[in-house]
């Protein structure tokens, strides 16, 4: 479906420009961030905003740099600076107390996110959430070759299992990502968090989930299993779960803080 407008751009001084979507509404907001290769434009990202239309709620969607319409190269990302992407559209786009949603790749975000601006988390869903993935689901799936020609030549092409075409994995993903790791301690976040895990997930294993549940330091963990759900979780009752899982958030914060926000409460 055609964007009825150009999005709004984010200038930052040196770096690539993020472009944006931004909906005023009650708090506490939504902030969608996507997945690994995939756009503001995606069906989550949107039924997401036309949930929070009706419903009167805030709401942000972005392309991180490399994607969509944002500036810059794929091939040179990383999770560090897609997490600064990230972190520039929460501080100067949205407003307040926000419901981070992050789908696959941005289930790592979020978690990065929450962490470093736990004052303005209310709680985190995440849609087959996949922190660590550049070290677990891609540097330690690749055989002997796979590494060596990685290592030597900065960059390796995999191919996409969604019909696009191929795609880079560079070296400086793989060496960056390991800056930002979750998985192997503890994780210190003490919010509400919601997470939606098909079990079909060929690309994200639905343990993973189980995994997020027990580092983070919070007892409001909700992992909810799809048995016949796949990676993307698009179809309308995996959105209705979705939007669920954000108005329950939501709807905590807002009675137990009266407008405040407490993301370490």
């Amino acid at each position: 479906m055609q964007e009825p407008s150009p999005p709004s751009l984010l200038e930052r001084e040196g770096r690539e420009t993020i472009a944006y979507r931004a909906m005023a509404g009650s708090a506490p907001g939504v902030m969608f961030c996507g997945g690994f290769m995939s756009d503001m434009t995606g069906t989550k990202a949107r039924a997401l905003e036309a949930h929070c239309r009706r419903t009167g709620r805030a709401f942000v969607r972005f392309d991180y740099s490399g994607h969509g319409a944002s500036g810059g190269a794929f091939r040179d990302g990383t999770i560090g600076a897609w997490r600064d992407d990230a972190m520039a559209v929460l501080d100067r786009v949205a407003s307040g107390p926000q419901v981070l949603v992050g789908s696959s790749m941005g289930g790592w975000i979020v978690l990065l996110l929450a962490l470093a601006r736990p004052e303005r988390v209310a709680g985190l869903v995440g849609v087959a959430a996949a922190p660590d993935f550049t070290e677990d689901l891609i540097w330690s799936t690749l055989d002997d070759a796979g590494r060596r020609t990685l290592a030597e030549t900065g960059e390796i092409v995999m191919p996409c299992d969604y019909g696009d075409d191929p795609y880079p994995i560079t070296m400086g993903l793989i060496e960056e990502g390991r800056d930002h790791l979750l998985l192997g301690g503890p994780i210190a976040l003490r919010c509400p968090i919601h997470l939606l895990q098909g079990m079909r997930d060929e690309d994200v294993p639905w343990r993973t989930a189980l995994r997020i549940a027990e580092k983070v330091e919070s007892e409001h963990v909700v992992v909810e299993l799809i048995k016949d759900g796949d990676h993307r979780l698009s179809r309308d009752e995996d959105l209705a779960r979705l939007t669920a899982a954000v108005d329950e958030i939501a709807r905590a914060d807002a009675a137990s803080n009266h407008g405040e926000h407490g993301g370490q409460r």
